[in-house]
Order: C-alpha cells, then sequence, then structure tokens
C-alpha cells in the first residue's frame, strides 16, 4: 500500500491439484485439509487483507476457479470440492460487496498448459506412471474420457490471463458475481 499507493484489483490465482488415484478412502484429512487450505483459504485470506483497499478503489476481485467447480471428478475429489467451494465464495463475495464497488468474479478454465498439468510431477506424469502410458498419452486419454476439446488443445496460460484483464477492467463495469468458463469446448452442457 504503502509504495504503490493502493490496490485497485486482487487476483486469486492459487490451485493445486493431486490426482487421487487410491479413490476417495484414500484420501487423508491431512490431504483434504491442505488442498483446501491452497485452493479456498488462500482465496478467503488474501481477500480479507486487500478487501479494505479495494473499497476504497472500487475495484474488483477475480478468483481463479476450476471446471472441476462444476464438473466433479473423483479422481481429484478433494481438488473438485475446494473449487466448487472457491466459486461459492466468490458469488456470496460478490453479493456482500458490489454494492459497495467491488466487483467479485470467478473464471472457470479446463485444462490450461501450465506445470500443474504438463511440468515434471504434474497431472500428466502421475497418470502416465499409473497407466504405465507417456505424458502426452496421458493427457490424451484424459481428453478422450472427458469427450474431447472442440478446439482440440488446453487452454493457454495467455487465454486466461487476458479474460482476467477484460474482467478487471472498465469494460466489464457492470459484471459482478458471475463465472466464465474458458475450456475449448470442453463442457457440453448448459
Amino acid at each position: 500500500m504503502e509504495r504503490l499507493g493502493g490496490i485497485d484489483v486482487l487476483v486469486n490465482n492459487v490451485g493445486r491439484a493431486q490426482p487421487r488415484l487410491g479413490g476417495f478412502l484414500s484420501v487423508t484429512d491431512e490431504q483434504w485439509l491442505n488442498t483446501l487450505t491452497i485452493n479456498l483459504l488462500s482465496a478467503v485470506r488474501a481477500s480479507r487483507a486487500a478487501l479494505p483497499a479495494l473499497l476504497a478503489s472500487r475495484g474488483s476481485i477475480i478468483m481463479i476457479s476450476s471446471v472441476n467447480a462444476f464438473l466433479p471428478d473423483p479422481g481429484v475429489i478433494d481438488y473438485t470440492a475446494s473449487k466448487a467451494a472457491l466459486t461459492n465464495f466468490s458469488k456470496a463475495l460478490s453479493k456482500e460487496v458490489s454494492p459497495q464497488g467491488v466487483r467479485v468474479n470467478s473464471i472457470a478454465p479446463g485444462p490450461v498448459s501450465t506445470d500443474l498439468w504438463m511440468g515434471p510431477g504434474g497431472m500428466a506424469d502421475t497418470i502416465a506412471a499409473a497407466l504405465g502410458v507417456d505424458p502426452q498419452e496421458a493427457v490424451d486419454q484424459a481428453i478422450n474420457s472427458l469427450g474431447g476439446f472442440a478446439t482440440g488443445r488446453f487452454t493457454r496460460p495467455a487465454e486466461v490471463a487476458n479474460l482476467v484483464l477484460m474482467l478487471s477492467s472498465d469494460r466489464a463495469a457492470n459484471i459482478t458475481g458471475a463465472d466464465f468458463t474458458i475450456d475449448g469446448g470442453l463442457i457440453k452442457t448448459l
């Protein structure tokens, strides 16, 4: 605050997913708490800390959630629950602070070509090791199991960033409490 003079935009962009190939019963309480802390409580805490400055600037909060908030996957059961909670938190917070001038929205990306998926030890590596295939085959199988992407590819990080920029700008001055899916056509339902 002292150095920059205020806060105009808060982007809560934290996410960690660990494949739970052993099923629900293999996920410990410690793993549940860790996932909820990273994917939900980090956004709660950052929003709480930034809100006074955002109220002063009439700023914007953007939560980076996931299509898994409404596309439950037992292979990442704790992740899907945490992202559903984050999306719900975003909507609830918007109802409280939007009348005071702070817009709150969420973005629900499908798979994005980041280290979470494609990096060493990421989702592709973990699934590949469990299936006994190479990481690209694991990605292809994951995509096919979900019905494929209309665009034929993962979302690029810059595409999510561009949506964040638009939502945080005056071009979206009357958008609040909304969730935007960016998934290459992965979700096929209304």
